[in-house]
């Protein structure tokens, strides 16, 4: 599957379609089109038991009405669709079908925006014709799917708060290290980065017990219905049948509502950061933890919903690094019952959709912290920045793997930190101020005098100017 040329192709469709306005709409539109296909996929699947019941009624099947490319099309596809909506909205799980609750669940707030049936026609077609979900490459390939429209419709609004590099994903499960029974938890899932990460960490289940197990292992909620409807089809495709996902805001429940039953084993979350939220959901955290900082507000969740000897890997973006007040409360008590052992401090790994430094935090509850090991991870050789084109790979955190089994100080070329075992004492001499602790450098530029300033900047500008007019006469004497 080329999957910048699928992309291109299905956006250059829908361009044509009066309904769509932008590309968060052009990858909710294709989002829900790409489920009901993998549903119909799986179904086919599930249909080889004697005692499966069908989800989506027979006529409204992806194989009934989407697989003829003569098929319905004008306004006959559009009220089709209309009806299909509103069946998938109405699907009745009182007999305890609990994939009919999935499937009504993930449709509850997703639209069709199409207004031409002639476009959704030649929407569908395409994806028919590129897109086979019974093929088990494919099927798992639905994350680099996801990210590939991200990456190619770049203009996608906040698209890009949903997507975690998988590198970064796939290196906080493997250091969690999550066990096959254990409950894992992210409680702000997105497009299920994490879950799916878990799932290729515990490996294929070996037997009926296992796969039962498998099922009840991998628990996300999800506040927005996007994110929740590629988490639900992502889980799908990865043989979880009836995902325990959950659409909800994860921060609208009082912390003191949460009881020993809802605790779990493990949390891998990068929960949104740069949000904010309202005095009523403030209200739900103790009077040491308000903040209007969601990121924080998050991690207070996750650290009240282990159980004890719980672990957890969780990014957070550099602001929670200093700062005082409710971060003071949060770090105090991080070290003195969440044993904090170990910070990795990223550079910007979420290019192209956020210019921001990130850092890993790995704890366990029920543990006094005897100290932090911070490690800086720098860019590659010979790389100044990850890309679209050249984003983060799995090996790039070779370097971090290779300290993590020994961990030992280390001194970069300029005998500055990138490794560094910080004890208690020594965080509560700085106030908790992480970020002096292994940072970035940064390059000192000189300041010159207002004259020189400006001196130096014509002469660069007279420099440049001369370039360009070499390259004009250049092309001017070609075209000639």
């Amino acid at each position: 599957m080329a999957l910048s040329a699928l992309i291109k192709t299905l956006e250059d469709v829908m361009r044509k379609d009066a309904g769509l306005n932008g590309d968060a709409q052009y990858i909710e539109q294709i989002t829900w089109l790409l489920f009901l296909k993998a549903f119909d996929a799986k179904e086919q699947e599930w249909e080889l038991r004697r005692d499966y019941r069908g989800v989506i009624p027979e006529g409204y099947r992806w194989r009934d009405w989407a697989e003829d490319p003569e098929g319905m099309t004008g306004d006959e596809l559009i009220d089709f669709v209309e009806k299909l909506f509103r069946k998938l909205k109405k699907l009745d799980g009182a007999e305890g079908d609990v994939r009919k609750m999935v499937v009504r669940n993930t449709f509850a707030d997703i639209n069709n925006y199409m207004k031409s049936g002639i476009y959704l026609r030649q929407l569908v077609n395409r994806i028919n014709e590129k897109v086979d979900f019974v093929d088990a490459l494919q099927k798992h390939a639905f994350n680099e799917l996801y990210e590939g429209m991200l990456k190619d419709l770049q203009s996608a609004g906040k698209a890009g708060e949903f997507y975690t590099p998988r590198p970064v994903t796939n290196f906080i499960v493997e250091k969690v290290n999550p066990k096959l029974g254990e409950t894992v938890l992210d409680p702000a899932c997105g497009t299920g980065g994490f879950l799916t990460s878990t799932l290729k960490h515990l490996g294929k289940p070996r037997n009926a017990d296992e796969l039962r197990q498998l099922q009840n292992t991998v628990r996300g909620w999800e506040k927005k219905p996007l994110p929740f409807l590629l988490a639900t089809t992502n889980l799908i495709l990865h043989d979880i049948e009836t995902p325990r996902l959950r659409h909800q805001n994860s921060l609208a429940r009082p912390l003191s509502d949460y009881k020993a039953a809802d605790r779990v084993d493990v949390i891998v979350a990068n929960p949104p950061f740069g949000g904010a939220e309202d005095e009523s959901i403030k209200g739900n955290f103790p009077a040491e933890f308000r903040t209007s900082e969601t990121a924080d507000l998050f991690l207070v969740l996750m650290m009240h919903l282990l159980k004890d000897k719980g672990r957890c890997g969780v990014v957070l973006p550099d602001g929670f690094m200093f700062g005082d007040g409710v971060k003071v409360n949060i770090k105090r008590r991080m070290l003195e019952e969440y044993g904090l052992h170990t910070i990795i401090r990223l550079p910007q790994v979420f290019r192209p959709y956020a210019s921001v430094n990130t850092n890993l935090l790995f704890f366990q509850k029920g543990t006094k912290s005897k100290g932090v090991w911070f490690y800086r991870l720098d860019y590659p050789e010979g790389v100044k920045g990850f890309t679209k084109t050249r984003p983060m790979r799995d090996d790039h955190f070779d370097p971090v793997r290779e300290w993590w089994r020994k961990k030992v100080a280390l001194t970069d070329e300029k005998g500055k930190d990138k490794a560094r075992f910080f004890t208690p004492d020594e965080l509560a001499a700085l106030n908790f101020d992480f970020d002096k602790c292994c940072p970035f450098p940064h390059e000192d530029k000189e300041i010159l005098p207002p004259a020189e300033l400006i001196a130096d900047y014509q002469a660069k500008r007279t420099a440049l100017n001369a370039k360009i007019d070499d390259l004009l006469a250049r092309i001017e004497a070609k075209l000639k």
